[in-house]
């Protein structure tokens, strides 16, 4: 009596592997960077990484090469504009998008088209549907998305 059968080993794929672009956030304020993780990698769009050490923002980005950086611009010790001109300097890292997050500026002014530093930015509070449109709108096109955050 034979027994033998055949065993598939490799397990069938139930659709396309959707990869993520890697969202950075770096703010002092652990409670909105958590927040904002939670709420960001529920859409399934993202992987999302947070540093709350403005002091350490410049290595994390180092290590993880994310797609896109949110950054706070009034942070104690270094502000984001410290922040954004390291990552900037950085062979590695100039072509990241930097978009700035602040409480400085109203959410009229975010509609104006200025820039900050040369860079857009978001007003704080921000919900979530605009905080993705602000990411969407800036994440470029040929990202290599990967999921190098998890």
């Amino acid at each position: 009596m034979d027994r033998t059968g055949a065993v598939n080993f490799f397990p069938q794929l139930i659709g396309p592997i959707k990869e993520k672009a890697c969202i950075l956030i770096i703010d002092n304020n652990r409670d909105f960077t958590h927040a904002a993780k939670l709420a960001l990698e529920r859409t399934g769009r993202y992987f999302v990484c947070e540093e709350n050490d403005a002091s350490k923002a410049h290595q994390t980005a180092q290590n993880l090469k994310p797609d896109l950086i949110l950054l706070d611009i009034a942070m104690p010790e270094t502000d984001g504009g410290e922040v954004a001109a390291r990552i900037e300097s950085d062979p590695t890292l100039h072509r990241t998008p930097i978009v700035f997050l602040t409480a400085l500026v109203t959410k009229a002014e975010t509609k104006s088209g200025l820039q900050i530093e040369g860079h857009p930015f978001l007003a704080k509070p921000i919900s979530l549907p605009e905080l993705v449109a602000g990411i969407e709108r800036n994440l470029p096109v040929h990202a290599a998305f990967s999921s190098r955050c998890d």
